[in-house]
C-alpha cells in the first residue's frame, strides 16, 4: 500500500517514498487535509537567540547604570541609547518577519558583532572615578609566583623575541575571532548556523561585561609599571597604541578577551562538529591569548581563569537551553492523540 506524505514533513526522503508534486504553500494557517492531523509551520520568531542576549545585556546595562555611582547624565544617556538600540532591534526583527530579505537576514548576522563593541565601550562609562588597588594586590601575588617562582616569564622569553611576539599578535586577532567564525560558516555553507554559534559567543562575551563593575580594579601593568615587564616589540606597541585609545578602566575581571576567545572556540567546535579545524585552531589562539593576558601584563592570571570559566558557564547554559528547546520542539511536532 502507497505511503503518502504530509505536506508539512521537513526531512529529505529516499527515493522508496514518492513526495508530493507540488510543493506544500508555506502558510501556517493552510487548512489541514481530515485524512491527516493538523501540521502547522511556527512562524518566525520576532528576534533570533542570540539578538535576546543582546537585548538582555543592553536592558541590564540601563537599569544598572542608576545603581552604580555614576553621574546622573552617564545614566541617562546610557538607558536612552539602550532603550533606543532595543526599539531598532524590534523593528529590525518584525520588517524581516513581515517581509523576509536576504540583505535583512546577512545583516543580523553581522550586525551583533559590532554591538558587543559598543556594549565593551559602555562599560568604560560605568568607571569608578578612583581606584583602591586592594584585589590587585592579592592578585598580583599569584603573577609573581607563576611567572617568576615557576618560570613562565623566562621560558616564554628562551628564544628571544619570537614566542612573545607570536603572544601579541595572538592578543590583536582577538578582535578579529568574531568576524571569522562567522565568515567560515558562510565559506562551508553554513549560514544557518550563525545563529546557534552567536549564542554561546555573546553570552560569554556580555557575561564578563556584566562583572565588571562588582570588581573594580585596573591592568598589572598599570598598577605594578616595571615589574615583570614583557619584551617590547613592534607589535605589542600597536597593542599599547589600540588600548590606549580604546581600552576602559572599568575593570579587567574577569577577562573578556579571553572568555569571547574561549567561548568562539566551543561554540564552533558546536556547530561544525564534521569540520574540527575552525574550532581547534580558534582553541589553540584562545590559549595563546590568555597566555599574552598574563604575560604582557594585560591582565592577571586569575583574570584569565575566570574567563575560561565565563565561557565553560556559557557552554553549559547553551546545552542546557538546546536540550529544552529541542524537547519543546518534538513535543509541538508530535501529532495529537486520536
Amino acid at each position: 500500500m502507497p505511503v503518502r506524505l504530509s505536506p508539512a514533513t521537513s526531512a529529505d526522503v529516499s527515493g522508496a517514498v514518492e513526495t508530493p508534486a507540488t510543493p506544500a504553500r508555506p502558510f501556517p494557517c493552510e487548512m489541514p487535509s481530515h485524512h491527516q492531523p493538523a501540521a502547522t509551520t511556527p512562524p518566525q520568531p520576532l528576534l533570533r537567540r542570540s539578538e535576546l542576549v543582546l537585548i538582555a545585556y543592553f536592558t541590564y546595562t540601563a537599569i544598572v547604570g542608576f545603581l552604580l555611582r555614576v553621574a546622573f547624565e552617564i545614566a541617562v544617556f546610557t538607558a536612552t541609547l539602550n532603550l533606543s538600540l532595543i526599539a531598532g532591534y524590534l523593528l529590525l526583527g518584525h520588517a524581516d518577519r513581515l517581509r523576509p530579505r536576504q540583505l535583512l537576514s546577512v545583516l543580523r548576522d553581522w550586525l551583533p558583532l559590532g554591538l558587543i563593541v559598543l556594549g565593551y565601550r559602555e562599560m568604560g562609562w560605568f568607571a569608578p572615578s578612583e581606584h583602591t588597588y586592594e584585589l590587585e594586590q592579592g592578585w598580583i601575588v599569584w603573577d609573581r609566583l607563576l611567572l617568576g617562582d615557576w618560570g613562565l616569564k623566562a621560558a616564554i622569553e628562551f628564544f628571544g623575541p619570537l614566542i612573545p611576539s607570536i603572544l601579541e599578535i595572538s592578543y590583536a586577532l582577538v578582535y578579529a575571532i568574531g568576524p571569522f567564525s562567522v565568515a567560515v560558516l558562510y565559506c562551508y555553507g553554513r549560514r544557518s548556523a550563525v545563529n546557534r554559534f552567536l549564542f554561546p559567543f555573546l553570552l560569554g562575551t556580555v557575561a564578563s561585561y556584566c562583572l565588571f563593575p562588582y570588581f573594580p580594579s585596573e591592568p598589572p601593568r598599570a598598577v605594578f609599571p616595571g615589574e615583570d615587564v614583557a619584551l617590547h616589540n613592534v607589535f605589542r606597541q600597536f597593542n599599547w597604541w589600540l588600548l590606549g585609545g580604546h581600552g576602559i578602566h572599568t575593570s579587567v575581571f574577569p577577562s573578556a578577551h579571553v572568555s569571547s576567545a574561549f567561548a568562539a572556540a566551543f561554540a564552533m567546535l558546536r556547530v561544525m562538529p564534521d569540520r574540527k579545524w575552525p574550532g581547534w585552531f580558534l582553541l589553540v589562539l584562545a590559549s595563546l591569548i590568555f597566555l599574552a593576558t598574563v604575560y604582557g601584563r594585560y591582565h592577571y592570571v586569575i583574570d584569565g581563569i575566570a574567563g575560561i570559566a565565563v565561557s565553560l558557564a556559557a557552554l553549559g547554559v547553551t546545552e542546557w537551553l538546546e536540550r529544552r528547546w529541542q524537547e519543546k520542539r518534538s513535543n509541538n511536532t508530535l501529532p495529537p492523540r486520536s
